[in-house]
């Protein structure tokens, strides 16, 4: 661009910056070019000897709905610095404020056309913005300023955030922001109620007049209808967007929550309704490379407080993320660790053990150093983690869906996941698949392997899939429902989706970011709420992790190990209850109940899912207990249905388990 003198500048380029605001420079009812300031003259002076002596001239004065400026904006040249124009530009604003001492200190601007300066003078130092704000912005800023309340912490609603921990997150921001700093991060571990903790949060600053719009910014479509739900639940007077089924970006709500490309895609949008200072806050949730990359642009656009959060342990959030927010390396605004809450007494979390499963694709598997360095800076430029590679029709994905590998995981998972109180179900669990072909591929191992669920026990839950959303969809049933007890995913639930009841978590992928592993875990780790206890989940006192990829090596973990519980399924503990009946009813030489006992050993056995996994594989055992078994049953027989047929009895699923368990009380008895 050529160098422009003043009037040019004004008319080619800040005019029209201008006018992108909604300020008509041509119409004085909005704007006043070279408002007169009146000064006084110097001592001694009595007359003006010239029209101009005693005024002062701002290039533009931005006027309220009352003609009285709302704002002061100074010009310049292109080829000059804008900011020498800063003194300038104050000493307008406090001008007009001694000559009308019962109105309000205009807003400060000075520009040279390239480059936009704010300057809140009665809170913040002089600052850099994309744009100018429109008269409803300038009008909500005053009032804010005007209206602001005290921070106190009598203030924090304790039916929202009411751990010790919580509570001292907020007031560190608080604090942070009485001394005038407008960023902050928190760095909390998964599940100690980082989103409920930011919701009290903006529930203070919106009541004590520091902020009335917030942007919560997330990584997918699930998590923000989670965050609605949140803000929905405990900030019900405050309207967010967007409700069910809005497309549109409205501008009349308090909280609006967005994907990061969604808000990119409206603010660079050339019809964007959103000027720079629309909001007053932006929070971005799980807060990783991609926001100082490509998505970068929303938090420079927006001339906001902004908040981050993170579940990433603090040794390990990334430099950019701690410049990002204005903190020092290692040194968040708050840190709330994972340790601390599974130490804590009684615990806020679920600690977890893990079991390796180890496959001969999984030692051929590829590592992180195979990735060049191109392809880690390309997939950084786009917004992506390492760990995001494509793996669709490359030979591990052959490998990886080959249907002998996935039985071996899945058959291993069925065996030594933890279980429902029956013994024989799985409780909740997320797969973490590798590609689409992968989850389906698992998807169909189970359905082949155990077809007594009519294809219910596991479902691919994945973002592309419209059927996985809203009330009934894929993913309220796995939520809310008994079935499916196993969801499998790529990447829609490697963070932020909020499941209690999960129990197991499977790493059928290998993943290279820390940050991501550490949200994958996260998953797991949130503690049943006592009043909100599900059927299928009555208690959990840890989570299981089955790692298939030596993830925890990669990262240099090394996590407790699974311990073995002595607790058998009570279909299994109901065959050898019956059994121990047998027994003393021949002792007892009882031949009614030994006749009936038998009968309903048979019954059992008949009953089992016979194109199950388990009973195929046993199905020489089985066949070895045929009608001529029982004619004389002697004790090594009856070790043989102890040792052999009574563990397959787990594969009874289905049944009326608290019947069983009364049955057992009763044969027992």
């Amino acid at each position: 661009m050529s160098k422009l003198n003043e009037a040019k500048t004004r008319q080619q380029i800040i005019d029209k910056r201008l006018l992108k605001a909604g300020w008509d420079v041509d119409n004085p009812s909005q704007v006043t070019s070279e408002l007169d300031i009146w000064v006084g003259l110097p001592e001694g002076v009595k007359k003006p000897e010239h029209e101009h002596q005693g005024f002062q001239y701002a290039d533009y004065a931005l006027l309220g709905e009352d003609g009285y400026p709302l704002a002061v904006v100074e010009a310049k040249k292109t080829s000059k610095d804008a900011r020498i124009g800063q003194e300038q530009a104050r000493q307008y604003a406090e001008n007009i404020l001694k000559n009308n001492p019962k109105r309000d200190m205009p807003f400060v601007f000075y520009t040279n056309g390239l480059d936009i300066y704010f300057w809140d003078t009665e809170k913040y130092p002089p600052r850099k913005v994309y744009g100018f704000p429109t008269r409803k912005d300038l009008e909500r800023m005053l009032f804010l300023q005007k209206n602001e309340k005290p921070l106190s912490q009598a203030l924090i609603n304790k039916e929202i955030s009411g751990r010790p921990y919580q509570i001292e997150a907020i007031r560190s921001v608080f604090e942070n922001l009485e001394k005038g700093k407008r960023k902050h991060l928190l760095v909390m571990a998964t599940g100690t109620g980082k989103t409920r903790t930011c919701v009290s949060m903006i529930d203070v600053l919106m009541r004590t007049n520091r902020i009335q719009r917030v942007l919560f910014l997330v990584d997918r479509i699930a998590l923000r209808d989670q965050a609605g739900e949140a803000f929905k639940e405990f900030l019900p007077n405050a309207p967010f967007w967007p409700k069910r089924g809005e497309k549109e970006i409205v501008t009349n709500r308090r909280v609006y929550s967005a994907t990061y490309p969604t808000m990119l895609n409206i603010i660079e949008n050339k019809d964007c309704k959103l000027s720079p200072h629309f909001f007053d806050m932006i929070v971005a949730d799980e807060s990783h490379r991609s926001i100082y990359n490509i998505y970068k642009n929303i938090f420079d656009y927006f001339d906001t407080i902004q908040l981050g959060l993170t579940a990433t342990p603090k040794d390990v959030v990334e430099h950019n993320t701690f410049n990002l927010f204005e903190c020092e390396d290692g040194n968040p605004t708050y840190a709330y660790s994972y340790e601390e809450a599974i130490n804590n007494k009684p615990p806020y979390l679920s600690d977890y053990e893990v079991l390796k499963i180890r496959t001969k694709f999984q030692k051929e598997g590829i590592r992180k150093s195979n990735i060049s360095l191109g392809e880690q800076q390309k997939l950084l430029a786009d917004g992506k983690e390492p760990d995001e590679l494509n793996f669709e029709g490359t030979d591990i994905e052959k490998k990886v869906t080959n249907k002998g590998t996935n039985a071996l995981i899945v058959q291993e998972f069925m065996e030594e996941c933890i279980k429902d109180e029956s013994g024989t179900l799985p409780g909740k669990t997320i797969f973490f698949a590798m590609t689409m072909k992968h989850a389906r591929r698992l998807q169909e191992v189970f359905d082949d392997f155990y077809p007594e669920h009519k294809g219910n026990i596991a479902k691919v839950i994945v973002s592309d899939d419209s059927r996985v959303y809203g009330k009934g969809g894929l993913l309220d049933q796995f939520v809310n429902k008994d079935f499916p007890r196993i969801a499998i995913s790529v990447d829609m639930l490697d963070t932020g989706i909020d499941v209690r009841e999960i129990v197991n978590l499977v790493f059928a992928k290998p993943v290279y970011s820390y940050t991501k592993f550490w949200q994958m875990i996260g998953r797991g780790t949130r503690l049943l709420e006592p009043a909100k206890l599900k059927p299928w989940c009555k208690e959990k006192d840890k989570f299981l992790i089955l790692d298939c990829w030596e993830n925890f090596e990669y990262f240099e973990m090394n996590p407790t190990g699974k311990i073995e519980k002595p607790t058998k399924p009570i279909p299994v503990r109901l065959f050898e209850t019956k059994l121990e009946k047998l027994t003393t009813a021949e002792f007892c030489k009882d031949k009614t109940v030994i006749e009936n006992t038998v009968s309903k050993l048979k019954e059992d056995i008949d009953k089992l899912p016979h194109n199950n996994v388990v009973i195929l594989d046993a199905s020489s055992k089985l066949a070895k207990v045929n009608d001529t078994f029982w004619q004389k049953l002697n004790n090594e027989k009856k070790k043989y249905l102890y040792k052999e047929i009574a563990p397959l009895m787990r594969t009874r699923t289905g049944e009326d388990f608290k019947a069983m368990s009364f049955e057992i009380k009763v044969l027992k008895y």
